[in-house]
């Protein structure tokens, strides 16, 4: 029985990342109506970057349920159970693919469909745009990511009506203040930025050596994911093996850390990044913020996307006692609101959400992608989520989650599938590294 007309408000929300996993549950909660209670089912799709449960309790980001699924068999739970609004936290293809799968189901009551983007989008703007189209909700993290959503899709000529301003759902904290006695430098690592191992120890190396030069600063790598374990990119030269080959070792003020990033923060008078979504955690609370220049202003790194900021700096920079200092403005249209705004920031989804839900039966999901716009893109896509290209199940999809499995079937699943994540692992970290190597001499 559709779930529409429930005192509760039952939330699904899908995510194939530790990183998505934290956007999609804590939009969800901050999206749905506030006049209804809110349960919440998190489903973790099956894949390279599947949370570990470590991973998951650092996040911060709770369900009232938990498992995990393959693309069909949330698309099963989808049909078999009910629910009023899903979240995609998904890369591109994954979203467009569930709103193929989800529009192949043909339920006589569908949920309002809800996506958008973990950080800051600077790379595959289009891309990963068009892929989203279809569902009912784009959220923009900022007024800056609005404007361009709504060109890209109108300059198809697709409905841009989805896309909705908001903010991204984990900035918060207590706001930072000069005269706290803090003397803490936290660089924000990024898994594939930048991506050479010479570039990746040359920023090791320069931590390092601000770390001797400022003895009585405490000097922090904050690291996303311990060895073993996977976030949303690959991380081919983790830094935990590359400060093992410091030379003369690391001085007694420089550690390395993980936990939630806010916790972090809140010791911190200087963030250094590449181009890590941290900086705006870090902007929003006022804390002062480098983005490297060490490496140039390049659209590959993402620190182009910080042009006008006023935070742009380079290591020798920050060496001498350098502090770079935002520029309101910039900031303000990149929704990070350190003016007390915040807490507004969701108030127009909500709104739209709860109009969706409590409106007329809302329509067939229509993406922008069909076999008529792209044949020659979407049904590779598609199937490499075990769908036909009208969006229902191959016949060689998968089984479902594995709670359906014997307790023996289970272990035994999960032993395979942890020696296929550990071979992956090897080959991007180990092997790949040498191959491309041989090909250079």
């Amino acid at each position: 029985m559709p779930s529409r007309n429930s005192q509760a408000v039952r939330v699904a929300v899908l995510a194939d990342s530790d990183t998505r996993w934290k956007w999609g549950a804590l939009t969800a909660r901050r999206i749905a109506p506030d006049d209804r209670p809110t349960e919440l089912s998190g489903f973790l799709l099956r894949g390279r970057a599947t949370p570990t449960a470590r991973q998951l309790a650092e996040v911060g980001a709770e369900a009232d349920a938990l498992r995990e699924v393959t693309g069909t068999a949330f698309l099963r739970a989808l049909r078999e159970e009910s629910y009023d609004i899903v979240v995609l936290a998904l890369v591109g293809g994954a979203v467009q693919a569930m709103l193929h799968g989800m529009a192949a189901l043909r339920t006589e009551f569908r949920p309002v469909v809800v996506t958008g983007y973990v950080g800051v989008v600077y790379e595959k703007l289009s891309d990963g745009l068009l892929l989203r189209h279809g569902a009912d909700v784009v959220l923009a993290n900022s007024l800056y990511d609005a404007e361009r959503f709504r060109t890209v899709y109108e300059g198809v000529g697709a409905d841009a009506s989805s896309v909705t301003e908001a903010a991204l759902p984990f900035l918060g904290g207590t706001p930072y203040t000069a005269d706290e006695e803090r003397d803490t430098l936290v660089f924000a690592a990024q898994p594939s930025v930048p991506t050479t191992r010479a570039d990746r120890t040359y920023l090791l190396r320069r931590l390092v050596e601000h770390a001797r030069l400022h003895p009585h600063r405490e000097v922090l790598l904050k690291l996303r994911s311990k060895p073993g374990e996977h976030t949303t990119h690959v991380e081919e030269y983790p830094y935990q093996r590359l400060v093992e080959k410091v030379p003369g070792g690391t001085p007694p003020n420089f550690r390395l850390v993980y936990g939630n990033m806010g916790e972090v923060l809140d010791r911190t008078d200087l963030l250094v990044t590449v181009s890590s979504t941290a900086a705006l955690e870090s902007l929003h609370r006022g804390i002062p913020t480098a983005i490297l220049t060490d490496f140039g202003v390049r659209e590959p790194l993402g620190n182009h996307h910080f042009i006008g900021s006023g935070c742009l700096a380079s290591w020798d920079q920050l060496d001498g006692g350098g502090r770079p200092s935002a520029d309101p403005d910039w900031s303000a249209r990149q929704g990070v609101v350190s003016d007390g705004s915040y807490a507004a920031a969701f108030d127009h989804a909500r709104e739209r959400v709860t109009k969706l839900l409590d409106g007329p039966e809302l329509p067939p999901i229509s993406p922008y992608y069909t076999v008529t716009t792209a044949p020659g893109y979407l049904p590779g896509l598609l199937a490499r989520y075990h769908l036909a290209p009208d969006g229902k199940p191959l016949a060689t999809a998968p089984e479902g989650a594995d709670s359906d499995a014997s307790g023996l079937r289970r272990v035994v699943r999960e032993a395979v599938r942890g020696a296929a994540r550990g071979a992956y692992r090897h080959g991007v970290q180990r092997v790949a590294p040498v191959i491309r190597r041989m090909g250079e001499l």
